[in-house]
């Protein structure tokens, strides 16, 4: 048997492929597809073919259904991938996305073109652009051929600006080299003078009549704006002249008042071209926008007349009388511009910046739009430059690594990082600790106590809570009686504080305690101090003293006995869920509670004892009020004889 009879025709590869190809899309996997080409590649067949056509044939069942346009970008993107396996034409995508915009309507098709836009940096890959630049550029086309210019103005320009994303700066293709004009652009408007509307506007001390005569010169001049070159012509220049000079004149004796826009009639629509009714001129001639548009239309025509442009013919080109109108016009229409609410003046600025750089595009179409490429400076030898060359910074952070030092990117901050080697040893400097000894601190407290004299409370240093708040701290650093147990209640602060500066002043080196009456109190205040000899029993009995005050009614609870407690509890436990809940504890924490506890006496006890520790508020006082609230009246009557036990102690 021949080779020829063996090999599979085109068909039935088109066939097989689509099968796989179909089940490969819908599972999302594009290694079944390879697995199928791999089985081909001994019989040296052209693959590529047969499966660009399978992925235009299942497009058309995919079509012929309801479309859904997520399914098309997803077989579009499976496409690609197809692509930079080397499995299909590098064309396919955008054939693809031809035959989907031909079958769809406009409105679709918007929605299908951002697909195209978000993926411009896929097209511009070396693997498509040559081979799909030309089919882009025809779907683009094709559809601005479908759109409406004017009702459809976002569209075509979203299309008009993937284009301009999509092909290179110097593209000649998407440039307008011979500087034609679009003379297609017709602007109708009436000529009946029939229905003549007269409309006079006084303005100051002038009167400006919108007649149908005026109505005509002023529509007229978009037939010059659309077609420049007839100005060349003398009879057609003089009649732009005087339109022209009309107009301005018009707009010069018109002043206008602007006014902020509300938020509602902020969204009124863009439309590329203004309806030429002579019933809406008078309100056109007042609109902010619509003067603005004719004016720029009048620079740009004025640029186009006295610019040397390469395809225009020899006799195009303006005399000098001619010439000083048009310099003399323009000024006039930039001193209108910036007369012209809001933001005339930057907006004028703005308007000269872009016809400047419409003179430089006009010049590199001149010089034959030659390939922009970025270029070093010549203004030095290359060994010169060579030899200026700053040291990269990984190189110069290498070199401080290898001395042992820091590189901070700056001299200061350098120099700062390495005035130590080692950071944590400089922090802890001596002349880096600012914080002052306790004489020094309490020097003039001192004085004040030892001068036995009265001192007036806003006088009195110990009084003043600034001092009093640095007082504390500096305590809690320096000091070893800060943190001494002691049963005596001080307050106000200024007493604890006389305290602890007698102390001082008494502990100072070379002291000689020559005041009787200090001696006889030194060993009342020494024996506040905790020694070493205090067993454990009795820091806690003394604990339990100095906070049994009912100032601090979270430790009240420790005063009672366990028996006692274990009493309320068991009062409480009925019901021990409605009290939690109002004791701000969160269902969550409630379940915990049962989880933590089979019993639910063991319950209520844990959640009584979390309350007492945690809760600021938490007293006898505070849960009698609660269970009285709840009418819990047994508990309550527990916890009301527990306080009456506790006041006759």
């Amino acid at each position: 048997m021949s080779a020829s009879k063996s090999s599979p025709n085109f068909n039935i590869l088109r066939s097989e492929l689509k099968e796989v190809l179909k089940k490969a899309f819908k599972e999302n996997n594009i290694s079944l597809l390879e697995n199928k080409i791999s089985q081909y590649k001994r019989t040296e067949l052209d693959l590529k073919t047969p499966l660009d056509q399978a992925f235009r044939d299942i497009l058309l069942d995919l079509l012929a259904e309801e479309v859904d346009v997520l399914i098309l970008k997803s077989f579009v993107e499976f496409s690609i991938e197809s692509c930079r396996k080397f499995l299909s034409t590098p064309t396919i995508p955008v054939i693809l996305l031809g035959d989907i915009f031909d079958t769809l309507t406009l409105d679709t098709c918007q929605g299908m073109f951002g697909f195209i836009e978000d993926n411009v940096h896929v097209w511009k890959e070396e693997l498509f652009f040559t081979g799909c630049k030309n089919n882009l550029l025809r779907l683009c086309n094709d559809l601005l051929r479908r759109l409406s210019r004017t009702t459809a103005t976002v569209f075509c320009g979203k299309i008009l600006l993937f284009l301009a994303k999509f092909f290179p700066f110097s593209e000649r293709s998407g440039l307008n080299i011979v500087s034609e004009f679009n003379l297609e652009n017709v602007t109708e408007y009436g000529t009946d003078s029939t229905d003549d509307i007269v409309t006079e506007i006084v303005s100051g001390d002038q009167k400006h009549v919108i007649d149908f005569s005026f109505y005509c010169k002023f529509w007229q001049l978009q037939d010059f704006f659309r077609n420049p070159n007839q100005c060349y012509d003398k009879i057609q220049w003089k009649t732009f002249c005087s339109h022209s000079m009309n107009i301005l004149n018009t707009f010069q004796g018109i002043k206008l008042d602007y006014v902020t826009p509300s938020d509602n009639s902020a969204n009124v629509g863009y439309f590329a071209k203004y309806l030429t009714s002579q019933k809406l001129l008078d309100l056109q001639l007042h609109d902010v926008s619509f003067r603005r548009s004719v004016l720029l239309q009048f620079l740009i025509i004025f640029q186009y007349l006295t610019s040397s442009v390469k395809f225009k013919s020899d006799n195009y080109e303006l005399k000098p009388d001619q010439k000083e109108w048009v310099t003399n016009a323009t000024e006039k229409v930039y001193t209108l511009l910036k007369e012209t609410p809001p933001d005339g003046e930057s907006f004028a600025e703005v308007t000269k910046s872009i016809l400047k750089r419409e003179e430089l595009w006009n010049a590199w179409k001149n010089d034959g739009c030659p390939e922009i490429k970025k270029s070093l400076p010549q203004s030095e030898p290359v060994s010169e430059r060579i030899e200026n060359v700053q040291p990269m910074l990984g190189d110069l952070i290498r070199q401080a690594n290898e001395k042992g030092k820091y590189y901070m990117g700056n001299a200061e901050l350098t120099k700062l990082w390495n005035m130590c080697p080692n950071n944590l040893e400089a922090c802890k400097g001596k002349e880096r600790d600012i914080m002052p000894s306790l004489d020094e601190y309490f020097a003039e407290a001192m004085a004040q106590i030892e001068s036995n004299a009265v001192v007036k409370d806003e006088d009195n240093i110990l009084k003043d809570s600034n001092f009093g708040w640095r007082a504390l701290r500096l305590l809690a650093r320096r000091s070893p009686h800060f943190f001494s147990l002691n049963t005596t209640q001080y307050h106000p602060l200024s007493t604890y504080l006389e305290v602890m500066v007698q102390k001082i002043a008494h502990e100072k080196p070379g002291r000689v305690d020559e005041n009787s009456q200090e001696s006889q109190q030194e060993p009342e205040m020494e024996e506040n101090i905790l020694t070493e000899e205090q067993t454990a029993e009795d820091f806690k009995q003394n604990d339990q003293e100095m906070f049994a005050d009912d100032s601090n009614p979270r430790v009240e609870i420790k005063n009672i006995s366990e028996e006692r407690l274990h009493l309320i509890i068991e009062k409480i436990e009925p019901q021990w869920e409605k009290l939690g809940t109002k004791l701000g504890y969160k269902p969550d924490e409630i379940e915990w509670f049962k989880n933590e506890h089979q019993g639910r006496l063991d319950q209520a006890k844990h959640m009584m004892q979390l309350w007492f520790e945690d809760d600021e508020d938490a007293n006898f006082d505070n849960l009698l009020y609660i269970l009285e609230g709840l009418e819990m009246s047994e508990a309550a009557e527990a916890v009301r004889n527990e306080l009456n036990n506790t006041m006759e102690t």
